[in-house]
């Protein structure tokens, strides 16, 4: 945590070194010159940018890499995903562990409205990326900028904890976005953006590596002269392990290897503490498929001796 006076402190006072050019043209050449390769920074398909985008969600850049390739290879082109079944496309989701299954739905229907109302071509202003299924703003400037070079400065967690340590910004989120749209050279945010998100994640993470990564912003950095490596506070993922979240994620697994299941034989399969009228019995699992029927991910056919469950097609 950082003390009320020093942020209050900042909040008052904060500007950005005189010579913003210097500054622009380090980090994109210490970008440029090395960088991690993610086979998504290799491309300007739209397409397959937003895919990146969904699943890098909460999900680390290592492991998106492998989901990411099987996925682009399945479904190509976003005709090829729009075809697709529901079930598929939320199948693969959770075989890969890529998290809530409701962004899987989500980009099915973007690759449904993307050849129903733009005849097959991306949208390319952030603005009008807001109108595909499950893209919200951080999405849209990503996608634009990076397929289509297009976009306002990307803010994320990275790029918070590199400005407020480097130019003092105040952890304001207002604040956040006028120093990174002040900072990024016009027409370049492609290239800025993903070069101010590798020095928040290669140089200038939690624990800063500012020498061995040979930080370019160094010389104008408020952190690496005083010593003071204080951030932001990063919000925590919630436990995954007996979550709602997790058990979610085993009933559509399930219930994407048979084609459907009881109440009670699904129950016993998700839990080993399942007991039908106990406290994760029915009730709770009932109340799981509603959340999952809900959000269009599967169907639940109440009859009168027992309830069946399956995926959406």
């Amino acid at each position: 945590m950082t003390d009320a006076p020093a942020e209050q402190d900042r909040q008052t006072a904060w500007t950005l070194p005189d010579d913003l050019e210097a500054v622009r043209s380090a980090l994109i050449g210490w970008y440029e010159d090395d960088h991690r390769s993610f086979p998504w920074r290799e491309t300007d398909d739209a397409y397959e940018i937003l895919v990146s985008e969904v699943m890098s969600q909460q999900t680390q850049l290592d492991r998106v890499v492998e989901a990411w390739e099987a996925f682009t290879e399945r479904w190509p082109t976003t005709a090829d995903l729009a075809s697709a079944d529901r079930s598929a496309v939320v199948g693969f989701w959770t075989s890969h562990s890529l998290g809530y299954n409701n962004r899987a739905k989500y980009l099915h229907e973007a690759a449904q409205q993307v050849e129903a109302d733009y005849n097959g071509e991306f949208p390319e202003t952030p603005g009008e990326l807001e109108e595909l299924m499950g893209v919200g703003p951080y999405t849209a400037n990503a996608v634009s900028s990076f397929a289509f070079n297009a976009g306002d400065a990307v803010v994320d967690t990275n790029v918070k904890r590199v400005a407020y340590r480097a130019f003092g910004i105040p952890d304001d989120d207002d604040a956040f976005e006028s120093a990174a749209n002040q900072l990024m050279p016009a027409g370049r945010s492609r290239v800025w953006n993903n070069a101010i998100m590798e020095l928040g994640g290669v140089a200038c993470g939690k624990n800063p590596r500012c020498d061995e990564a040979g930080c370019p912003w160094r010389e104008w950095c408020h952190a690496y002269q005083t010593g003071d490596f204080t951030a932001p506070d990063v919000p925590t993922q919630p436990s995954f392990e007996g979550s709602r979240r997790q058990f979610r994620g085993r009933i559509v697994r399930l219930l994407g290897e048979h084609e459907e299941m009881d109440l009670d034989t699904l129950g016993h399969r998700i839990r080993v503490d399942y007991t039908p009228d106990g406290e994760h019995g029915r009730d709770w699992l009932r109340d799981l498929l509603s959340d999952l029927a809900s959000e269009g991910l599967l169907e639940v056919e109440e009859g009168e001796d027992e309830t069946i469950a399956r995926l959406r097609k």
